[in-house]
């Protein structure tokens, strides 16, 4: 691919993400409000956030990896669970990722 053909990519992209976000912003407040959608309006920055996380964690390029990170995502997780503060919790999966690639476990 050449320079060209990936800025202007970049660009295209840049611009359907602006344009989708600004078309939020019109959607009428009764839409998002009713019993039935609010909930999930509310889980999907949640699901979409999750979802990253593990594609990071995880991806490989062509194959699953399994290593501190995926260790540190799991007691964040824990911790989070049982409501630790959230500077707490990266601590922790901080502490788990750096201990385990220091005893060798990349």
């Amino acid at each position: 691919m050449s320079e060209t053909v990936l800025w202007i990519t970049i660009g295209v992209g840049v611009a359907v993400i602006f344009l989708t976000k600004l078309l939020g912003q019109f959607v009428p407040a009764k839409w998002v409000s009713s019993p039935r959608i609010a909930p999930i309006v509310a889980l999907v920055s949640v699901a979409l956030l999750a979802g990253l996380a593990a594609q990071q964690t995880l991806d490989g390029g062509h194959h699953l990896v399994v290593d501190a990170r995926v260790a540190a995502i799991a007691v964040a997780a824990i911790a989070l669970w049982r409501k630790a503060p959230f500077i707490v919790v990266i601590i922790l999966a901080a502490a788990t990722a750096g201990i385990l690639r220091y005893l060798g476990w990349s």
